[in-house]
């Protein structure tokens, strides 16, 4: 049994598998964060165009 659990403390390759999930998670995170501010300034723009165009 302590073989065993020897064998799992010094495994490395689920800690790496773990660690870029949560490197992936943090961007994805962070894209859709920025994309909400993108979303209000495209808006924004398109608001305008319309305004100017509009008699």
């Amino acid at each position: 049994m302590s073989k065993l659990i020897g064998r799992f403390l010094r495994e490395e390759r689920g800690v790496t598998a773990i660690e870029y999930a949560l490197i992936a998670g943090l961007i994805a995170l962070a894209i859709v964060a920025s994309l909400n501010n993108v979303k209000t300034s495209i808006v924004t723009v398109f608001t305008n165009i319309v305004t100017s165009l509009t008699p």
